[in-house]
């Protein structure tokens, strides 16, 4: 969940500022064998290390830290002809570059006129990132309510993902949704709201499109007591997109914070093995993307944000042994 798509960022990391990126772990001495385990790849999100910048600094950025793709930007994407845009995709793919999943462009949280004036505009929105080549489109889900309860709240985001997702499946695009799962939000406010895989899956069953799929984070996945049967009992397309991050030392599941994580693997607290051994094991083939929301990362020149952040995927692949 992302406070409107605000605060949750923070990070400290002692790793240099050398460009020691995930190109390092591309030409590593690792058999080829290991290498083939994983399919997806590691892509440079600069919005959720809370930064801002254009694509084409994104794009930059990306190759000179070794990333393996970036987030797409359809507002950008949307201003270029079909011949310019054709050449940015040939010129990504030949730089071995490919792109995320794009947000759902759809306020569906808030009143039923927000929502309207979002659907209306969701074809041509849908439209537009099908021209670019974009078949994954995630958002996530509030985890409380002041005024709903349980089954309304259920019964309200069931016929507005539905609506969503069968403009989306009209332009060969996946949805997926993400729950979001730190005590601290889904016990905040009066009606407490899914939080967890299973509660998650029950929503997608009752939208009942055959287009849904999870937007996977380890954050989320640990903080609701998830379990590596939880990850098996996807398959790989069943993955829209994955977030990970590691948790702060010294607390318990009472006390964390949405907005105060670290990079992959900074701590240990998340296991990142379990985690994304399990991803290469149903054959994830999807995009990954470090979302710390870390105060200290924010602070840094964006340079050497995204050059720890690389070196934190790098470290993260290793030691799943990907």
């Amino acid at each position: 969940m992302r406070k409107d798509k605000l605060s949750r960022r923070r990070f400290i990391s002692a790793a240099g500022t050398a460009a020691a990126g995930l190109g390092a772990a591309r030409a590593s001495s690792a058999p080829p064998e290991e290498q083939l385990k994983r399919k997806f790849f590691a892509i440079l999100s600069l919005g959720r290390l809370g930064f801002g910048g254009s694509f084409e600094v994104a794009v930059s950025l990306a190759k000179k830290y070794g990333f393996e793709g970036l987030d797409p930007d359809p507002g950008y994407f949307a201003k270029l002809s079909d011949d310019a845009l054709r050449k940015l995709l040939d010129d990504l793919k030949s730089s071995h570059l490919r792109l995320g999943a794009a947000g759902l462009p759809v306020e569906f949280r808030k009143d039923d006129a927000a929502f309207s004036d979002g659907l209306k505009k969701l074809p041509d929105a849908a439209r537009e990132l099908a021209r670019a080549e974009i078949r994954r489109v995630s958002t996530w889900i509030l985890p409380f309510s002041d005024r709903l309860t349980y089954l309304q709240n259920f019964r309200t985001l069931a016929y507005r993902l539905r609506e969503c997702a069968l403009v989306l499946a009209d332009h060969g695009q996946q949805l997926g949704l993400e729950y979001v799962a730190p005590r601290t939000l889904w016990r905040s406010s009066r009606h407490s709201f899914i939080h967890t895989l299973s509660e998650l899956r029950e929503l997608m069953v009752a939208i009942g499109t055959d287009n849904l799929g999870v937007q996977l984070d380890s954050w989320h996945w640990f903080n609701s007591e998830g379990t590596r049967a939880d990850l098996l009992s996807l398959r790989g397309a069943d993955v829209v997109t994955v977030d990970l991050n590691d948790a702060p030392t010294g607390l318990t599941l009472d006390q964390y914070q949405d907005d105060q994580r670290e990079l992959p693997a900074a701590t240990g607290v998340i296991p990142i093995k379990t985690f994304l051994d399990a991803l290469a094991e149903i054959g994830y083939d999807g995009p990954c993307q470090a979302e710390p929301f870390n105060a200290a990362l924010r602070a840094l020149p964006v340079d050497e944000a995204c050059a720890q952040t690389a070196a934190a995927l790098k470290k993260a692949f290793a030691e799943a042994g990907i």
